[in-house]
């Protein structure tokens, strides 16, 4: 090393001298009070510990903040000094680079991280597990469903970071042959898969942000829900229904649905426990609605004696069961079973009739039959669980309990369908 003397104020100082680090030097090193440290030069140095350890340590200037840092490279022997020193060599050139190591290192690491976690399988499997807690089982399943026969076959060894977004666009389009709603399913499933990817820290963007989805899939004609209206048909629709003699659980929802003109879907995952005989009473938790808006207190119907019986009886079959209409195979009643009950029935064309339909089937002869019952245009879209979706509505006025202001009407619209019903007369 060289030698500097430098005079300040008529005093002689000599620079440090600092001489470079030998294994022989190493190993004489013996443990003190303190720990201490002996410098090989050029930022690295050697960490002696009070229990005789000794510890490989850089220190530089990151050229990005600019801080003093340091970082470790090993204790010695398993770190040799020359493996040290090269270390040390590449850790400056990243410096001279503009490049701070350890930010360098951490970048690695978790490139690393995300390519070994990437697999799109892998993903979407957490993600659908996720979505489990959040979706009523049978949606679950049918999601399961999805991805197993139309997506893993393609994209399930892929990295997410890997799949394209023309790959993306054909298994989207090859859904459409089976139709433009479930590809318009398939499309929002990827999406969120992908914003999944992305919270976790696993994928850098989202492709579906680039797509203009009206070039993908069609725009579906908007089609409303065909339904009775006329009373000379709905007396027909009535009567089918109590002369029907399909599966009990299909003839039950009928009759239920007759009454009580739920959706579909919350008719069809009907829960025993959402049942109150006491209180004569139905409530559907607030998440499993159309409508989760947590403001909002839980869909909660009043049930009129004739529902009443109906789910008496009902109870004979599947009261043992957690679903009050159960299909043959141990789970929830297809809602085509129904629907295909009402076809055999007549219910189609001009007349057609659907297990959706009933809502609106309600709603209309509500309207024409005001007078008979007298009940708000506000109590009437509670019946049906409709809401201004306005956020100021939401807050103030929708927090209301309108199970009693709901009972006249539904009291009335179960006499009016009773009303339609002929009686066979028994044989003598």
């Amino acid at each position: 090393m060289v030698h500097l003397l430098v005079h300040r104020k008529t005093r002689l100082y000599m620079a440090k001298v600092v001489t470079a680090l030998s294994d022989t030097k190493i190993k004489s090193l013996k443990a003190q009070d303190k720990n201490y440290s002996i410098t090989d030069g050029h930022g690295l140095q050697i960490l002696v510990k009070t229990n005789g350890s000794k510890l490989w340590e850089f220190r530089y200037t990151s050229p990005t903040t600019p801080k003093r840092r340091k970082t470790s490279f090993g204790t010695y022997p398993q770190t040799t000094l020359k493996t040290a020193r090269a270390k040390r060599d590449e850790y400056i050139n990243l410096v001279n680079q503009g490049i701070d190591p350890l930010e360098d290192k951490a970048r690695n690491i978790q490139e690393i991280r995300i390519k070994e976690s990437s697999n799109f399988k892998i993903i979407a499997d957490e993600w659908l597990a996720f979505e489990s807690k959040r979706t009523m089982e049978s949606t679950h399943r049918r999601k399961v469903a999805t991805f197993k026969n139309d997506i893993y076959p393609y994209f399930g060894r892929k990295s997410i970071n890997d799949i394209t977004h023309q790959e993306i666009i054909k298994i989207v389009e090859l859904k459409t042959k089976k139709g433009i709603e479930a590809s318009n399913k398939l499309y929002r499933q990827l999406s969120t898969v992908w914003k999944y990817a992305i919270t976790k820290g696993l994928c850098k963007y989202n492709p579906f942000n680039d797509f203009i989805k009206d070039m993908i899939i069609p725009k579906a004609e908007t089609h409303h829900f065909a339904k009775v209206t006329d009373e000379k048909i709905l007396k027909e629709l009535v009567n089918g229904i109590y002369r029907y003699e399909g599966h009990h659980s299909s003839q039950a929802m009928l009759k239920f649905v007759l009454h009580l003109p739920l959706r579909a879907k919350n008719l069809v995952n009907l829960k025993w426990e959402y049942i109150n005989f006491d209180e004569c009473s139905l409530t559907i938790p607030r998440k499993h609605m159309k409508t989760k808006n947590i403001n909002l207190p839980d869909f909660k119907m009043p049930l009129t004696s004739e529902v009443i019986r109906i789910l008496k009886e009902q109870a004979k079959y599947t009261s043992h069961h957690e679903f009050v209409f159960m299909g043959n195979n141990g789970t929830p009643i297809n809602p085509n079973t129904a629907n295909m009950g009402l076809k055999r029935m007549g219910f189609n064309g001009d007349r057609s009739q659907r297990l959706h339909s009933f809502r609106g089937t309600f709603r209309s002869l509500a309207e024409t039959h005001q007078k008979e019952h007298n009940v708000s245009f506000e109590v009437k879209e509670r019946a049906l669980d409709h809401h201004n979706e306005s956020r100021v509505v939401l807050s103030y006025s929708h927090q209301a309990e309108y199970f009693e202001q709901i009972k006249p009407l539904m009291n009335w619209w179960s006499d009016y369908i009773m009303s339609l019903r002929v009686r066979r007369r028994k044989v003598k």
